[in-house]
């Protein structure tokens, strides 16, 4: 089914809803001078809530193309829509009490984050590669924005020039590949391009390099290795509120519209089962890609004595674990994927959360030492620390626990033990720079200089619905398992 113009502006209402609120968030700064910071908020989190009202009742909409085959909508892309305004609304949760970020910004920082949700919607839901493209660079822009925003931190101001060269050469690559795509296949049309690679004899070694060229701009928003350079300097440059929104959101992004771009346009049916095109065998090289990452990762914040960078160094590996479910072309892959999402924003945005609780007066306190005797200093704070960090790295009663036994049984069911084997092995050596922060907070003894720290109440609510369902969804995960099996359902017009 596809729909025009017009009849998909009716489809199209949490799209518009974001829209409004960006022109809303920015009207309100510009007019208001008392308390503006509290009134840009809560017209976002307005914004965000009615957006999400709007992507719920899409839920058991017929699949079809929008604006002539543009976008899609199907149970896949809504749960991405629902799972980013989600996000988004914790992050500007987070920024309101926030000084260093929302006095730098005002309303210019929850505008550029409710446009960075935009256009992650945008490019999860595309299925055009024009789309793919301006939808990835207006997820990129802003975010470039929001890594520099703070002008009087030099370390601000450098990770934002290194997010904006990196993510240049990034697009770039992207583009190049994606116009030699459309040289051999005639389309920018996924479906189109799909069939045009079954019924024609492409050039093999072209084939390859298009793929891999397009590959390289979805991996630099999934910091997946070798595309991941930029990730621990911008992670601990930027505001440690964008960091735990780069952190999960725009990654979350680049894995949708792999996966899109992969199993719409690259992969064929054989005897009924999905099976990449002969001669392009993306798979493999995406297993390979997925075994180095999480390694890399993982070896890497090891060493690392400040608690954002070795953070950073853990979402690249764990870009590594989602990767498993991807090179899978199951539906068993995917339901892996969207399950360890759901379980990642949670302990992710909840370890950062304590981070950023640390510095909420204006004091940078990032580094391990500063966790020293946090246990009985701050219980509460050090509590939800470690359910994060246990959860992290796999450990049972835990979400991530379940998290990962999804992605590698579907790994195994796929036979590829060499994978799965890397990924338990990975998971152990995580546990080591996790259990660092631990030992910190309940067997170090406090600094003698050590400050009280008054954390807003705001956080401490927020911390907790991270916290509880991190911990409830290890005992009880059977809605995670509905969710995920519903979101699984990507819609290909085949």
């Amino acid at each position: 089914m596809s729909l025009s113009n017009l009849e998909s502006l009716s489809q199209f209402v949490p799209e518009i809803v974001l829209t409004a609120t960006i022109l809303a968030v920015l009207l309100t700064d510009m007019v208001t001078r008392s308390a503006r910071r509290g009134l840009n908020a809560a017209v976002a989190i307005a914004g965000l809530g009615l957006a999400f009202v709007a992507a719920l009742a899409q839920v058991g909409s017929s699949a079809g193309f929008l604006f002539e085959g543009m976008l899609v909508l199907d149970p896949f892309g809504i749960f991405y829509k629902l799972f980013f305004l989600a996000v988004g609304a914790v992050i500007v949760l987070i920024a309101h009490p926030y000084r260093e970020l929302t006095r730098e910004g005002h309303g210019e920082s929850y505008a550029m984050i409710l446009g960075v949700v935009l256009g992650m919607i945008l490019l999860a839901t595309a299925s055009n590669l024009l789309m793919i493209y301006l939808a990835l660079e207006m997820v990129s822009l802003p975010s470039y924005l929001l890594t520099g925003v703070l002008r009087r931190d030099d370390k601000s101001s450098e990770a934002g020039l290194k997010y904006v060269l990196f993510g240049a050469a990034a697009s770039g690559s992207m583009v190049y590949g994606m116009s030699l795509l459309y040289g051999m296949t005639g389309s920018l049309d996924l479906v189109e391009i799909r069939q045009g690679l079954a019924a024609g004899q492409m050039p093999q070694l072209a084939l390859l390099v298009a793929t891999a060229f397009v590959l390289a701009g979805f991996g630099f928003k999934i910091a997946m290795v070798p595309f991941h350079m930029w990730s621990p300097d911008v992670y601990e440059g930027a505001s440690t509120p964008v960091t735990a929104f780069l952190s999960v959101a725009p990654k979350a992004a680049g894995l949708a519209v792999l996966l899109r771009f992969t199993l719409a346009g690259l992969t064929t049916q054989v005897d009924g089962v999905p099976r990449a095109f002969p001669g392009l065998d993306w798979p493999f090289l995406l297993a390979v890609v997925s075994a180095v990452t999480m390694t890399l990762g993982n070896l890497a914040a090891i060493k690392q004595e400040n608690v954002k960078r070795m953070l950073a160094y853990s979402s690249i590996a764990h870009a590594g674990y989602l990767l498993m479910g991807a090179v899978l072309l199951t539906p068993g892959g995917v339901k892996a994927i969207i399950f360890y999402l759901v379980v990642y924003g949670l302990m992710n945005l909840g370890a950062f959360l304590v981070v950023i609780a640390m510095s909420v007066d204006g004091r940078r306190r990032e580094e391990i030492a500063n966790f020293r005797g946090l246990g009985w200093r701050m219980p509460l704070l050090a509590a939800t620390m470690s359910v994060f960090l246990f959860s992290l790295t796999g450990i049972p009663p835990f979400a991530g626990f379940i998290g990962k036994v999804y992605l590698f049984k579907a790994v195994i069911e796929r036979d590829l033990w060499w994978l799965a084997l890397i990924g338990v092995l990975n998971s152990v050596v995580s546990l080591y720079y996790y259990a660092r922060i631990i030992k910190a907070m309940y067997l170090d003894d406090p600094p003698e200089a050590a400050e009280p720290i008054r954390v807003p109440l705001l956080y401490t609510v927020v911390l907790l619905m991270l916290a509880i369902p991190t911990l409830w969804f290890g005992i009880r995960f059977g809605l995670l398992d509905r969710l995920s099996t519903y979101s699984l359902q990507i819609f290909s017009g085949s």
